[in-house]
């Protein structure tokens, strides 16, 4: 069974001899577009691979008789459009990865006939790798399978709330005039301001904040939340944290770190990795050192934490109240809410839990869409 890679090389290949100008990159977006799209029919395969592959009219017809070669796919113009004709062959568990039964035989790896007669064989696509563990717990993940999912998190966009900077911008119907540029074009006029110039703030992404609970209870998690925030959050520069028995900085450790060697830089930054769980000292430390410092003023604050804490909940209330005074918006990242009978019935979550304004669960992969979502809501009142 090829691989993705090696079903978008020899299909491109097998293009590229039938006369397509097909190159590396346009291999990539097709692969990419695969693993975006996930095509359940032949039509939608071959949609997926017409708007990635093809770029004039006239390669149309070489590459729909490849496409027939290959994949065994639709004869005529209308079964692709889904009007009556040779129906558009079903694909089954179609996730992009792996290709079960296709048309190995019509092409060698290098996109030319083999010999013998082709055999007409369905396509069918099974579930990837990637697929499959898009659904599964990450406590349940070994340390490879959590590498795998690295290159769907580099897609990822983490994406806060806008604010409004010191820096300004030319609006041609902003509030306010700009009396510099106003008088300057002036000078066009004979010195009469005929037009009055105005200008508006610019608009800045607020600043992200995480701190992330790295005891033994939420080890596994925190390896695929802090993997997550190496692989989508540089591009936000975002302030990351962890906590167990003391409060780290790690945001210089990541971003020095490479791809292989994140989590472990992480690990020699934060000594007390799977130890006890002290959530009420730790923020305390946060809001005297960093908090009243203006890292926190105005900022999304996310706590990764299944609130487990040692300490008395009146204390994690009170620093809690005061990080929510300042923070522009508390998203509590907490997996034990996955499980349909959960209950805040743990004492540190149930103080915390007035102070936050949304509780994700963030388990898994699929998961995740809801803590995207959650950074980038406006805020209410809570």
């Amino acid at each position: 069974m090829p691989d993705l890679p090696e079903l978008a090389a020899s299909f491109t290949a097998a293009l590229h001899e039938a006369g397509v100008a097909v190159g590396p990159d346009r291999t990539r977006g097709f692969a990419r577009a695969l693993t975006l799209l996930a095509p359940s029919t032949t039509r939608d395969l071959r949609h997926c691979a017409l708007a990635t592959l093809v770029s004039d009219r006239e390669q149309i017809e070489p590459f729909d008789a490849v496409f027939r070669e290959v994949f065994g796919g639709p004869a005529d113009r209308g079964a692709l459009r889904g009007q009556p004709g040779d129906p558009a062959r079903s694909l089954p568990d179609a996730v992009p990865g792996l290709v079960d039964g296709a048309r190995k035989a019509t092409v060698d790896g290098r996109g030319r006939k083999a010999d013998g007669p082709p055999r007409e064989a369905p396509v069918r696509l099974v579930a990837s790798p990637l697929d499959r563990l898009a659904n599964r717990d990450f406590a349940d993940l070994s340390a490879e399978e959590l590498a795998r999912l690295s290159e769907v998190m580099r897609t990822l966009v983490l994406r806060t709330p806008t604010r409004p900077s010191r820096r300004r911008r030319s609006a041609h119907h902003g509030a306010r005039i700009d009396v510099r540029r106003t008088l300057s074009s002036s000078r066009r006029t004979g010195g009469y301001p005929l037009r009055l110039r105005r200008f508006e703030p610019r608009a800045r992404p607020r600043d992200l904040v995480v701190l992330c609970d790295i005891s033994g209870s939420m080890e596994p998690y925190a390896r695929a939340m802090l993997q997550l925030l190496y692989c989508a959050a540089r591009v936000t520069r975002a302030e990351v944290f962890t906590f167990a028995t003391r409060l780290t900085r790690l945001t210089p450790a990541l971003r020095r770190a490479g791809p292989d060697d994140a989590l472990a830089r992480a690990g020699q930054a934060a000594p007390d990795w799977s130890g006890g769980t002290r959530i009420a000292e730790c923020l305390a430390d946060f809001n005297e050192r960093f908090g009243r410092r203006g890292m926190a003023h105005g900022a999304v604050v996310v706590v990764i934490s299944d609130g487990w804490d040692t300490g008395g909940p009146a204390a994690l209330a009170t620093h809690m109240a005061r990080l929510s005074r300042v923070a522009y918006r508390v998203v509590w990242v907490n997996p034990r809410t996955a499980s349909p009978r959960y209950r805040p019935l743990v004492a540190g979550m149930a103080a915390a839990l007035p102070y936050c304004d949304t509780v994700v669960s963030a388990h898994n992969l699929v998961a995740l869409d809801d803590f995207i979502a959650a950074l980038s809501a406006p805020r209410h009142r809570r």
